[in-house]
């Protein structure tokens, strides 16, 4: 296990929700966490405010991370804050839930960019860094939808199958670097998009209740303290899709 007391983390889409609880349990583990968000904020800067309060260092970005041009920014503002970027976080995501015949080219290329794209990008520019230091960890944040279709749509589901095998590609072709790249696939969670979906059903959880952000967030500081796991995929589903 690795001492986290002045790694720096970068986590996309950290505003609120899992992204939040991951910058916070970070935080509280000693790093600097640069953390993410497009249009909330206030909610941004009350994390930041909550990290610091803890004794660490936090900054917000603000970013649209399907545009490229704007991950470079990212990283670069990230860089500059705090030197480096020992761990990605790729969770900034979209999930809007919508009938299959409904669903138009522009969902689909939309949610692409949004989940899976953003994740390239900014793996593509922090992932040289850490080789070169032999330190580093590649984070997605993927879901049981990846793995059952889920209960959003198709559009969401494969970008979300996507980033498992983003995870694996860079897990094998990083392996012999000293950089890890695993994803986390949550079902579930007590979050704005789950609350704002009709289609969840508190019933298909086999544990009988919906997950927390922090029992996600847990994982990722075990992903982030681990260096000998590689290229897998955490379920935190409460049983819902049962992995061999």
């Amino acid at each position: 296990m690795t001492d986290l007391t002045g790694k720096v983390a970068l986590v996309t889409g950290a505003s609120r929700g899992i992204g939040k609880a991951i910058a916070l349990a970070y935080g509280r583990c000693g790093m600097s966490v640069a953390l993410t968000y497009k249009d909330a904020a206030q909610p941004a800067r009350e994390t930041v405010a909550q990290i610091e309060a803890n004794g660490a260092k936090a900054i917000a970005i603000q970013v649209d991370v399907s545009d490229a041009a704007g991950v470079r920014n990212m990283v670069d503002r990230a860089r500059d804050a705090f030197g480096k970027i020992d761990v990605l976080v790729n969770n900034a995501g979209i999930g809007h839930a919508k009938p299959w015949q409904q669903l138009a080219p522009d969902d689909w290329h939309t949610t692409i960019a949004t989940n899976l794209t953003s994740a390239f990008l900014a793996s593509q520019e922090v992932a040289p860094e850490m080789v070169s230091r032999g330190w580093g960890r590649l984070i997605m944040l993927s879901s049981v939808a990846a793995q059952t279709g889920g209960v959003i749509g198709p559009h969401y589901a494969a970008s979300k199958a996507g980033m498992i095998g983003l995870a694996h590609s860079y897990a094998t072709l990083l392996a012999k670097t000293g950089v890890t790249s695993n994803a986390i696939a949550p079902a579930l969670i007590e979050t704005d998009m789950v609350a704002g979906n009709p289609n969840i059903r508190r019933d298909v959880i086999p544990v009988g209740r919906l997950g927390g952000v922090d029992e996600v967030a847990d994982i990722a500081v075990l992903l982030a303290n681990n260096g000998y796991m590689n290229g897998q995929t955490i379920n935190v589903n409460g049983g819902w899709y049962m992995s061999s």
